[in-house]
């Protein structure tokens, strides 16, 4: 049955009965449809998770590793983050807060998802959600329209559960007001950095260098490694035998005719004069005189474009407030009925929105219009070509898969196909040796997930169908010391180092504590950071959470540690110099946030809470092998 619905994809009547029986998304309709084949790695009471799923997941979570760690990232760091196992949780808990939804009869309907994504900022330009700026953002991040949507439905879910559980969590003024001292205290600390790096003269003995190999071998392991063969189908070298006819563009055309529509559009100019949706009368009414007086300006003969750049406090204010055609959805309703009612040359008035006061100029009005057949032919010629070539490329990629057998060498049955088998080479779960893959990361998930000489399932990706065979498994060995010598070296080099300037440091601390006048701590160079509060950056030096945390403990009473704390840039002797409490007044105008804040957090962490409740109640069954 899908293989017939498949061969006649082309046919509009087809397309149009599938639209009655497939999800159709908001933005741009429904995706491709392909038949695929699904192994379960976990259930959650009566729903499956699926390894597709748990590819994905497991795929979404080593990127951005990747993209925090860089090369650093390897086979030992992604175990002790326990990756895999994140991935599967994820699922797990999206699955169970669907399901409790569900209970709950909580849904999130279509306009809430488009309120959603049209209200991220990024997917805007001046203010007004752009489409095209959407769709190129989703693909430089390999997002679909359909995947991002679905992502904004869950969250919206999620938060509509999240409220449903919180919705009896209060905060008092007593908490808040704890919550602000916390926040607020400041300190004033000075310090005596010891750089392990000045350490010069510090070396590694032999002894020193075989303990630390015997005591570290797993870091000097190597990662597993795969070398997989692959043909790959694309849906470009298919094109020149995707035939399209006059009679299926007539067809497409007069099934598709909305499609051509060419809706009313005004180009135009602006200067808007910003103010907060939240001031008072009098600073509304301040704005709108300069807007009037920039207008008079106008009238008096000074061009609107040099007025926008001067005056405009908009972002197209350096292209002279140009803001290009648009379409009347594409503005805010006052400006949007005002711009379209007006003739081109015709300047408004001062015009209120949510953003401020807008002078607007139309400079010219497209009225609306539909493509015709002639004007349209070769865009859909193109798009029925891309869409055959693609079928044809799937067609091509399943017949192949189904002549396979078990045990078949990918590379030996393509002899009399034509066909071109790639290798890849040997390469990592990073995969910083794999080259000429548009994927990677999909394809590297996809490629350990195979068993050696297994051949795998027809992969869709970006730039065709895959059939990948893995040809070659290395395990992970460890290697013999003379094979990471110099690496083993600097690394215990840089170990005494580190106990050298922290015996140094100690040294320093219980002089101090012994003597804090004596000759050690008058001789010193301590250095003064400054005031800096809570969690927030240290001044000279940085972001260290222990040494921050440990600096608000200290009083005038005990003004040094206990200990000396070992930072990203050496190790530090610290010592109070000053503490300062917030100003009490500053409470009351932080009150309503601070409470909102602090309410957000308990909500959190009473749905968190609620959530694993869910989870023991569950019945979840997680299948052998799939996480450590």
């Amino acid at each position: 049955m899908l293989s017939l619905m498949r061969k006649h994809a082309t046919s509009w009547l087809i397309k149009i009965l599938l639209g009655a029986i497939v999800v159709v998304f908001v933005f741009w309709g429904v995706g491709s449809f392909r038949s695929r084949k699904a192994s379960v790695v976990a259930s959650v009471n009566d729903d499956i998770i699926t390894a597709e799923a748990y590819n994905e997941a497991f795929n979404a979570l080593l990127e951005q590793m990747r993209q925090r760690f860089g090369n650093n990232l390897n086979e030992e760091m992604v175990k002790m983050l326990r990756i895999d196992r994140q991935a599967l949780d994820q699922l797990i808990d999206k699955t169970l807060i669907l399901q409790e939804a569900s209970k709950l009869k909580l849904r999130v309907t279509n306009e809430e998802v488009v309120d959603s994504i049209t209200g991220i900022g990024a997917f805007q330009n001046n203010g007004q959600f752009d489409r095209r700026l959407y769709q190129r953002i989703l693909e430089f991040n390999r997002l679909t329209p359909e995947g991002f949507e679905e992502i904004q439905r869950d969250t919206l879910l999620t938060g509509k559960l999240r409220s449903y559980v919180g919705s009896n969590v209060q905060v008092s003024d007593g908490e808040a007001n704890a919550y602000y001292q916390w926040q607020n205290t400041s300190v004033d600390i000075e310090y005596v950095m010891f750089d392990p790096e000045t350490y010069k003269d510090v070396t590694a003995s032999e002894d020193e260098v075989r303990a630390y190999f015997e005591e570290n071998t797993p870091a000097y392991k190597t990662d597993p490694m795969v070398n997989v063969q692959y043909i790959q189908f694309s849906s470009e070298a298919y094109k020149d035998k995707a035939v399209v006819t006059e009679d299926e563009i007539r067809e497409y055309y007069d099934t598709n005719i909305r499609e051509f529509d060419q809706p009313k559009t005004v180009e135009a100019r602006h200067i808007l004069i910003t103010v907060a949706q939240d001031a008072a009368e009098e600073e509304v009414e301040l704005a709108r005189e300069r807007a009037v007086e920039v207008l008079d300006k106008y009238k008096a003969g000074t061009p609107f474009a040099e007025l926008a750049q001067q005056y405009s406090e908009g972002p197209s204010k350096d292209s002279g407030g140009y803001l290009g055609a648009f379409k009347k959805e594409d503005m805010v309703a006052p400006f949007a009925e005002k711009a379209f009612s007006m003739a081109p040359g015709e300047v408004s008035e001062p015009v209120k929105t949510r953003f401020g006061w807008h002078l607007i100029l139309v400079e010219k009005v497209n009225e609306a219009s539909t493509k015709s057949l002639e004007e349209a032919g070769s865009e859909i010629k193109s798009k029925l070509i891309n869409e055959k070539a693609d079928n044809l490329a799937y067609d091509a990629a399943e017949s192949f898969y189904d002549q396979t057998l078990e045990g078949d060498d990918l590379a030996e049955i393509t002899n009399d196909t034509g066909l071109t088998v790639k290798k890849t080479g040997q390469f990592n779960r990073q995969g910083t040796s794999l080259q000429g893959i548009a994927e990677r990361s999909k394809f590297i998930a996809a490629a350990f997930d195979l068993e050696l000489n297994q051949i795998s399932e027809i992969k869709d990706f970006s730039d065709g169908y895959y059939l990948m065979q893995v040809i070659e498994t290395l395990t992970g060995k460890i290697p013999e010391l003379e094979t990471v010598r110099k690496e083993v070296i600097a690394d215990q080099k840089k170990k005494n180092q580190q106990a050298a300037a922290e015996k140094d440091a100690q040294a320093l601390l219980e002089a101090l504590k012994t003597d804090p006048q004596g000759d050690t701590a008058t001789k010193s160079a301590f250095t003064a950071t400054g005031y800096f509060k809570r969690n927030a950056s240290i001044p000279e030096i940085g972001y260290e959470n222990e040494i921050s945390s440990a600096a608000f403990m200290l009083t005038p009473e005990k003004p040094l540690p206990e200990k000396t704390f070992t930072g990203t840039k050496g190790t530090y002797v610290i010592r109070l110099k000053n503490r300062k409490l917030p100003d009490a007044e500053g409470f009351d105008k932080e009150k309503d946030q601070i409470k909102a804040t602090l309410m957000a957090r308990k909500q959190s962490s009473t749905f968190m809470a609620w959530l694993q409740q869910v989870k023991k109640s569950s019945e979840i069954t997680i299948k052998e092998g799939v996480v450590e």
